[in-house]
Parts: structure tokens; sequence; C-alpha cells
């Protein structure tokens, strides 16, 4: 039975201090996943349904260097897929986005999260249900957050005409990021006939 509600940090499972060996490599791209990244690039934090196919949404645009899935929003330090999907990580997949903004804005990446996926559904996306599946924004600084809740109103703006319940998407600043374990690292890539999880409502944000 999938979680659907948040457990506190007590209920958590231990995790372990060893991080993820993953490929330092994205597979799509070929540029640096892990740290150090140059000085002017910048991070980005959504979750919105299964990291599979989210994480396609990310990598295709340009100006993104580089995207990761992982796990973030919750308690547990350095978890399993298998970990986070008894809902007692506290963890949402996630995909972390590594950007030039001098060549795609934040703005651009939250108007692709927005439009990705069904932010009303709380704990699930589709068919996929758990906390793991929450729709989630975690913000590196002040900016960041303004842009996310200046977005989070327009776009409740435009589900309403389109007769969609509230928004449930939690805005948040940004936790640790843990990453996923390699298989799941650009998984559409190696996997081109693989799952990739539900689409959008089809309301657009742009004006």
């Amino acid at each position: 039975m999938a979680m659907l509600e948040l457990i506190e940090e007590s209920e958590a499972l231990p995790g372990r201090a060893v991080p993820m060996e993953i490929d330092a490599t994205h597979f799509v791209n070929g540029n640096p996943m892990v740290p150090p990244f140059a000085d002017n690039l910048r991070f980005a934090t959504f979750g919105l349904g299964c990291f599979w196919g989210a994480e396609r949404r990310f990598w295709q645009l340009d100006g993104v260097q580089a995207t990761a899935a992982g796990y973030a929003g919750g308690y547990t330090p350095n978890p399993t897929y298998e970990e986070v999907c008894t809902g007692r990580t506290a963890h949402a997949e996630v995909v972390r986005v590594v950007f030039d903004p001098t060549a795609i804005t934040y703005e651009r990446l939250l108007t692709v999260f927005w439009e990705a996926h069904d932010p009303t559904q709380s704990m699930r996306q589709g068919a996929d249900h758990g906390t793991q599946y929450r729709s989630l924004i975690l913000t590196e600084d002040d900016r960041q957050h303004a842009a996310a809740t200046a977005t989070h109103r327009a776009y409740q703006k435009r589900l309403a005409q389109a007769n969609f319940p509230p928004i449930t998407t939690q805005i948040h600043p940004a936790t640790h990021f843990y990453y996923a374990e390699p298989h799941h690292q650009q998984y559409l890539a190696q996997n081109p006939n693989g799952y990739c999880g539900p689409g959008g409502t089809g309301v657009v944000l742009g004006t």
C-alpha cells in the first residue's frame, strides 16, 4: 500500500553515510553530472512524478548542461529507490537541473515543470501513487522562491479557468540532493521504450 501522507522525521529510515556511486558523465550529452560544476552554472530541483520521464523533459532544453535523477525533500540520507518507495524516507523522486542562466532562464524551467505534469494530484501522478510522486519545487535562493510562487499563482488561475482543482505543489528551500541509482539516470535514453509516466494537463502557462 502506497504511503499517501508524509511521515515525521522521527519515523524515517536511518539510511547510510555512503553516497550512491554513479557515472560522472551524462549519458545523453557527455557533460559532467556531478560536482564540481563551472561557477556560472546554477541548479534547479523539481519533483513531478516518476523521474524517468521528468528528467527527459529537461535534458532536451537548450541551456541545460546536465540533469540527474535523485531523491530530495525528505530525511533519510543516501536512500535507495526501494526505501523511497516505502514512503518512510519522506523523499520525492526529483530531477536536478544544472543550467546556464545566460542561455535559459529559471522561469523557462518553471514553465516546463508546470506544463509537464498535473500539479493538482497531491500524493500521486496518474496511476503512480505515493508521497514520492508528489509535486515539489525546491528553491536555491529568494529569487527562485519568488519566481516559483509567482508562476504558481499564474498557473493556478489558468487551471481554475479549465476547471481543475487547486494546485497541491509544495515549494520549499532546497534540501540535500541524493543521486538515484545508476540505472535510473537518463533512463529513457538508455531504455527508449521505457515507462515515462503521465503527461501534463494540457493547460499552458504562457500568455
